[in-house]
């Protein structure tokens, strides 16, 4: 069964930076690989609704992000690994969510996986 895992949250001042981790595994019998899926990163504050925050395809060559992260986050991707990353730089208190990322296989509107979150607190 194919999972995907969040590391990598965790509590950090203003202006500073983490890297979330993705690591995706079970393909072995779904007949799929890490290379069929897109990626996305998400978050969701206590009280609020979950929230985009970046995109990455298949290959690696395309990438989207909400504009309240563009400039300072970067998603990336190393298929050889089964991973995706997303390295927040410039970090804000209100970035302070938990952080999911969701994988689904290109063209599909619904997401076939989620992880289970990882928390990140930024501190003022």
């Amino acid at each position: 069964q194919v999972q995907l895992v969040e590391t990598g949250g965790g509590l950090v001042q203003a202006g500073g930076s983490l890297r979330l981790s993705c690591a995706a595994s079970g393909f072995t019998s779904s007949g799929f690989t890490f290379t069929s899926y897109d990626i996305d990163w998400f978050r969701q504050a206590p009280g609020e609704e979950r929230q985009f925050v970046a995109h990455i395809n298949r290959a690696g060559s395309s990438t989207y992000y909400a504009d309240s992260v563009q400039g300072r986050f970067t998603i990336s991707r190393d298929n050889a690994k089964n991973t995706v990353y997303l390295q927040m730089n410039s970090l804000k208190p209100e970035d302070t969510a938990v952080y999911y990322c969701a994988g689904r296989e290109a063209g599909r509107r619904e997401y076939d996986y989620w992880g289970q979150g990882t928390q990140v607190t930024v501190s003022s």
